[in-house]
């Protein structure tokens, strides 16, 4: 504990540190203070049914991302998601595409182009959706509407807003991250998270005190795997696998240069939340497709395979397409060629290993042995939120068990206390841990 308050008061003695999470605290209190100002044209008094409605399927992960104001049909309904769908969309562009890729590769004003690229995709990317969203409100609102809106002003007005919404939020996030401490996208996804873990727990606790469910015995017992599985992610985000890499001497003019050992640190979870997000994705089309499509009550059993999560079929199906999901992704964002050709530029080689076609096959097998053990325990990770709710917990605290909220939550608190403890290391202080440094990340929203 004093080593804690040791650590406190140093985070704080550091003018530029205390003002940059100062800050970054302001802005997320911004950004949560707009999630409950309703739209123009909405009566929030009468969205109980909307809210519940919302919680579910696919839109109650919309409504995860969102910190709930989705269904509270507030003015950041849409959140950062367009964002974050027209960066993963750029992401894959600079993949397939070579004015991309020669973009990415042109340093820093290359990187400015992209982010150019991006806010006008998201301005497109939220003018569809927020479309789409007025068409959800009128029809599943239950006359949340007021009357008096007309049909077309509503539209028009409702769509200007959650456009300059999101595009508020992306601006609250670039701050965040330029003057804050942090990625500022994710870290706004998991404070819209965190807001709902003290009523999960709330719910979930009075459910055992008030039923015959157990008690709060069987409540700490939850708990306790809680914090179980919360470790296990950790060392799923940080597990690494270290390539040594030599060097070889130069010697230019009257200096001596490389002729030392560094390491590639390959990541056992490369592909971050993403196989998760894919996989959920693809679970909610065959429902919703069948569900518009036909009313017979043959499909019946085929439509709750694919909506019940505590389904074993629903598990298995949802296990193997995160699976296939976190190779997919991996392979997207990883080029063991790329990296390949790197080493050789600067006279770099692998112990044993032929430079070029020979080094990025050997980091290409490396790569997939790695992953098949992290692509097993996130597929494990992504369906005990079901197991957790077949068991009887609370369905609100059950997605906190594993799956999409979990990982987002653990990959940006540790890529925040990374950047946290650089900095106090950067000032001759002792770090946050006393037995070695935290490992850093990839924030999940741009992975």
């Amino acid at each position: 504990m004093k080593k804690f308050i040791e650590t406190i008061k140093n985070i704080w003695s550091i003018e530029d540190l205390r003002n940059r999470i100062l800050t970054t605290l302001l802005l997320v209190l911004i950004y949560r203070l707009g999630s409950y100002i309703a739209l123009p044209g909405i009566d929030a008094n009468a969205l109980t049914n909307f809210e519940k409605n919302s919680n579910q399927g696919i839109l109650g992960l919309v409504n995860m991302f969102a910190g709930g104001s989705f269904s509270r049909a507030s003015i950041f309904a849409l959140g950062i998601m367009p964002y974050i769908s027209a960066s993963i969309a750029i992401q894959l562009l600079t993949i397939a595409v070579p004015y991309f890729q020669k973009l990415q590769k042109e340093g820093e004003s290359g990187r400015k182009k992209i982010n150019q690229f991006t806010r006008y995709l998201t301005v497109i990317v939220t003018g569809f959706q927020a479309s789409a969203y007025v068409a959800y409100l009128r029809n599943q609102s239950g006359g949340a509407i007021i009357a008096e809106y007309g049909t077309f002003f509503f539209w028009l007005s409702t769509t200007v807003v959650l456009t300059a919404g999101t595009l508020f939020v992306m601006w609250l996030g670039e701050k965040i991250t330029d003057k804050g401490i942090g990625n500022g996208t994710s870290i706004i996804i998991m404070m819209g998270i965190l807001a709902r873990l003290p009523q999960a727990l709330v719910a979930e606790f009075s459910s055992k005190v008030a039923g015959e469910a157990g008690g709060p015995i069987l409540f700490l017992i939850e708990i306790a795997i809680f914090i179980l599985i919360t470790v296990g992610l950790i060392l799923l985000v940080q597990g690494t696998r270290k390539i040594p890499v030599n060097y070889a001497k130069r010697i230019v003019g009257n200096k001596q240069y490389g002729g030392v050992r560094q390491f590639i640190p390959l990541k056992v979870n490369a592909a971050g939340v993403m196989p998760i997000i894919f996989a959920q994705a693809i679970m909610f089309i065959p429902a919703t497709a069948i569900g518009f499509a036909t009313s017979s009550e043959s499909a019946s059993g085929f439509i709750r395979i694919f909506s019940d999560h505590t389904n074993g079929w629903y598990n298995l199906i949802y296990a193997v397409l995160v699976i296939v999901f976190t190779y997919f992704y991996t392979a997207l964002i990883f080029n063991p060629t790329q990296m390949a050709d790197e080493m050789k530029r600067n006279n770099g080689f692998i112990p044993g290993i032929k430079p070029g076609k020979a080094t990025a096959d050997y980091i290409g097998a490396v790569m997939d042995r790695i992953t098949l053990p992290g692509a097993f325990f996130l597929a494990l990770v992504g369906i005990m939120p079901g197991i957790a709710a077949a068991f009887k917990v609370n369905s609100n605290f059950a997605t906190f068990f594993g799956g999409t909220s979990l990982l987002i939550m653990v990959g940006v608190i540790l890529d925040t206390l990374q950047q946290i403890e650089s900095q106090l290391l950067m000032r001759h202080y002792d770090g946050l841990m006393s037995t070695g440094r935290i490992k850093g990340r990839t924030a999940p929203a741009n992975a």
